[in-house]
């Protein structure tokens, strides 16, 4: 029976509008999210995608309901302690690759950061570096690098230490098809190994390569397909 790692009880979010009515993007979502799947989370633009992954993320709290991660209900932790578990438990991927990276750090050093901080070891970075291709570039800092290679290392940084969750919006919108299938290959690793991995996306190649979509219409999952 695969494990559990994420899930969403009735999940409501609110935004406020200046000048305007306040903008519901979730009513009361339902969906769960088990390792070793790569799901995908579709929809159309406005439908509540991006804030339910930022609310799986621990980068939001909602309006009601719960997010549980590994058991534990998010929404009642302080700041400090999501912050700990975002650190320790969970890796974000955000749509632009350069904004997964520290400028300074080469790709090396990002994965030996990222381990020491999930309290894993230096030969998971090394491995990691291989088995994303990466290997050859371990000395190149972001600049240095393409497109898809820092979004390729952006996985790698969000994935070591086996995180119980990793989030990715929409990780191959600004590649080429070429590199957006090396990513898409980088994420199907992570989640073939355990990982539970959950992507938003548009991207057909991607939705192809999911173990699971689910649909989010008007701020609810209204499909969950195989």
């Amino acid at each position: 029976m695969p494990e559990t790692r994420a899930v969403c009880e009735a999940l409501t979010k609110t935004y406020a509008v200046a000048g305007g009515a306040p903008v519901t993007a979730l009513q009361e979502l339902a969906a769960d999210f088990v390792a070793g799947e790569l799901t995908v989370v579709a929809g159309p633009s406005g439908s509540g995608k991006s804030t339910l992954l930022r609310l799986l993320a621990c980068l939001d709290r909602p309006d009601g309901g719960a997010v549980r991660i590994d058991g534990r209900d998010t929404t009642r932790m302080s700041s400090a302690a999501r912050r700990r578990l975002r650190r320790r438990r969970i890796g974000y991927l955000f749509q632009q690759p350069s904004a997964n990276l520290i400028d300074y750090l080469t790709a090396r050093e990002h994965l030996l950061l990222a381990a020491r901080l999930r309290g894993t070891g230096a030969a998971d970075a090394d491995r990691l570096l291989d088995a994303f291709g990466l290997d050859g570039r371990a000395d190149h800092r972001p600049a240095q690098l393409s497109g898809g290679e820092q979004q390729r290392l952006g996985v790698a940084f969000a994935g070591i230490g086996d995180p119980a969750l990793l989030v990715c919006d929409e990780p191959t919108a600004q590649l080429d098809h070429v590199a957006g299938a090396r990513v898409i290959d980088a994420l199907r690793r992570l989640a073939t190994a355990g990982g539970c991995v959950v992507v938003s996306s548009h991207d057909p190649a991607v939705v192809e390569r999911a173990d699971r979509v689910v649909r989010v219409e008007h701020g609810r999952a209204v499909e969950a397909a195989s």
